[in-house]
């Protein structure tokens, strides 16, 4: 993963942290459902941005080397992990 990705999802996964303890304190404060089913929602979406991130990142550095070193074998490899963690996540 390039230093940038690491950097930024870093500082993504930080935020999401401490919005997943702001909700385990809510339940705490017994706070609205709605507020808390809300709040989880937006945690969803963040890790969902993490995630395309992670994605973006693999498909611009490791399949495209794998696509420039001309392996085939490796070129179909890359490309099976991409629709296997593609079809895992539109669960």
């Amino acid at each position: 993963m390039q230093d940038g990705t690491k950097k930024s999802c870093g500082k993504r996964l930080s935020r999401i942290e401490g919005q997943v303890r702001g909700i385990a304190r809510m339940l705490v404060e017994d706070r609205y459902c709605i507020d808390v089913v809300t709040q989880i929602s937006a945690v969803r979406a963040a890790l969902r941005k993490v995630e395309e991130e992670i994605l973006r990142d693999h498909v611009g550095h490791c399949v495209e080397s794998a696509i420039n070193s001309g392996d085939a074998s490796e070129q179909r490899r890359k490309v099976a992990e991409l629709v296997q963690v593609m079809s895992r996540s539109n669960r």
